[in-house]
Order: structure tokens, then sequence, then C-alpha cells
């Protein structure tokens, strides 16, 4: 809207990509705080509450919070969008397929799990599976259409080290995949997802930048996308919507985000990484969501082959609450683990 409008009154300061990306993330952030109150109040009266599962450690309070908070920001991001983003962008609406696609996927889910006060109820996992498939093929299937370069880049190498062509389809969706669980996963305790999620948002909404500007790419040595910098209004609008989330979603949580919330910010890291080149590098942007699935994998493949557990309990949170860490302790750790991860990434991008 901003956008189309200073093209109709030639008002040269909405065309700026920094000046709609932080009239996005204010929209996105004081209307989610102008949004979560309400919700919060219907979501108790309708006791639309996160069922926890019996098998992790007992945390009888959290059973009365409510959930599906991630459908309130996720609202708030796309009204901050629309606002703000060329919509005639085809990148723009790469991203918001992804969010909305995988959203409602998490939507679908979580509504199966309050209807049935189960966390064992809602999609199965072959089912929550596919349809997050369809969703990362229609988003990677947009990207080829529009052009989008399929070439591999790698850390710290300033030219590709081969080109995917038509394999970029299933690496591209395994990104989605794995990126969405990994987030999933890590969204057990108050706001141990939030902040790991706005830092990896904001770190990939920069790359994403650099590679959409022609003098800046060229200076850093990355590969120039045209386009694609439009992308970062969206990703600032996320956070600014995660920014008003988390100011309920802080210890002791108001409210969760659940998989509405999760599998739209893991689905979203997962395109800003692919149109940054920054696969490989989003191990690291993402550390936080890598040890927390890493530990899972560990945990089952040891069981499954030794029958024994590497760790008290995964994900590994769960260990370090059965270790009698405070919760508020384990959360602030890892939110330092994923900043200091993150401000490595940015300081080092320049190395090729």
């Amino acid at each position: 809207m901003l956008y189309e409008l200073s093209q109709l009154l030639d008002f040269n300061l909405f065309k700026y990509i920094s000046v709609r990306s932080g009239l996005a993330f204010f929209i996105a952030f004081l209307l989610t705080l102008f949004i979560m109150p309400r919700y919060l109040s219907w979501a108790l009266s309708k006791n639309a509450n996160q069922p926890i599962s019996k098998y992790v450690p007992a945390h009888e309070s959290k059973g009365q919070t409510p959930t599906m908070g991630g459908a309130i920001f996720l609202f708030s991001t796309l009204i901050a969008a629309l606002i703000t983003v060329d919509l005639s962008n085809l990148y723009i609406w790469g991203g918001l397929i992804t969010l909305i696609g995988f959203g409602l996927v998490g939507f679908k889910d979580d509504l199966g799990k309050v209807l049935a006060g189960d966390n064992l109820e809602g999609l199965t996992p072959k089912g929550k599976m596919g349809l997050q498939s369809v969703v990362a093929a229609l988003a990677t299937g947009l990207l080829l259409y529009t052009g989008f370069p399929t070439e591999f880049y790698v850390p710290f190498l300033k030219t590709p080290l081969f080109d995917l062509g038509y394999a970029a389809i299933p690496f591209w969706v395994l990104v989605f995949l794995a990126t969405t669980n990994a987030v999933n996963l890590t969204d057990g305790l108050d706001g141990l997802a939030t902040v790991p999620s706005i830092t990896a948002l904001v770190t990939l909404g920069l790359i994403v930048y650099v590679t959409g500007h022609a003098i800046f790419s060229q200076y850093m040595l990355v590969p120039n996308i045209k386009g694609v910098a439009e992308v970062t209004i969206l990703a600032m609008a996320l956070v600014g919507g995660l920014m008003g989330f988390l100011w309920y979603n802080c210890y002791p949580a108001e409210i969760f985000m659940g998989d509405t919330g999760s599998l739209a910010i893991g689905g979203f890291i997962a395109y800003l990484a692919i149109l940054g080149k920054s696969e490989v590098l989003l191990i690291l942007i993402g550390i936080v969501f890598v040890i927390e699935t890493v530990s899972v994998i560990l945990q089952v493949g040891s069981f499954k082959l030794r029958g024994k557990r590497v760790f008290l309990m995964a994900p590994i949170h769960h260990h370090f609450e059965l270790k009698k860490w405070p919760e508020n302790k384990i959360i602030i750790r890892f939110w330092m683990i994923s900043f200091i991860a993150n401000i490595f990434v940015l300081v080092s991008f320049k190395f090729r």
C-alpha cells in the first residue's frame, strides 16, 4: 500500500526498504500488543489451553496456559506486510505462501490437540509432514518460476560449488522440513524458541537485504539476486510480531505460540536462508534449533541401537530440567548461545 502510494505520488521516503522495514516492525509489534490481551481473554473463556504431554517434566500449571498465540503475531505480520511491501514482487508472495501455508498446517494440528485435550492428538506425524511438504513444494516451485538461481554456495567462498539444477527442489524442500520441525521441537519452554527465532530472522533479513542490493552485494562478495531485498520487510514485520508476542510469552508465559507459530516461523526462516544462499550457514544461525534436533536424533538412535539413552530426556532442554536447572536459567542460556552464534555469523560474513 505505502509502496504503491509512493509510486503514485512520487514520494521517495516509502521507496526505501529500510524505512518500510522499520514501519512494518512497529505496525506488527503494536498490533500484536493490542490484539493479544483480547485473544487471551477469549482463549481463557473457551479453555483453549495447551495440552501438556505426560512424558515431559511436570508442568501442571502450564496446562492452563492458552495456546495458538502464533495466529496473532502471524495476523499482525500479514497486516503490516500488506501495508508496507511491494505486492508485485513474486518473492514476497513466496514468503506469504510460506507463512500462511505452514501456519495453517500448525493451526490444524493445534486445533485437534485443543479440542481433544490431548497433546498426542492433532495431525499424525505422516499427515503433518505431508502437508508441510506440499507447502514447501509450492514455495520452491514459485522460486523456480521466478528464475531464482539454483547455484549452491557454502560459507567463506565467493563462488558457488555447483549448480543444483532441478535437484534444488528436493534440497529446498528438505531445508524447509528440517527447519520447521527443528523450531517446533525447540518450542518447549517459555520464550525458548521466540528469541532464537528473532535473532535468526534479523541475521537472515540482513543477509537477504545485502543479497538484493547491487552495491552491498558486490562489496560483500555475495551473489546479487534482484528483488529479494523486498522480503527483508516481511522478515522485520515478523520480528515485530514476535517481539509483541514475547511480551506475553516470556517466563512465566501467559500464552504459547503452538505449532501455528513454530511451523510458520521455521518455514519462513528456511525461505530466507534459501533466498540469501545461506542454507549451510543456517546451521550456525539456527544453532539452538540444531542442538535441540540433534539431541533428539542422538537419543532415539542411541536407544534403538544400544538400548541406552544419551540424555535424561530429549529435546535437550528437558534434560537440563531434570538436572534441576531453573527454567528461566535454561531459557536465558539458550538465548545467549543463539545471540553469540548470530553475532559471529554477521562478523564473519565478509570473510570470503
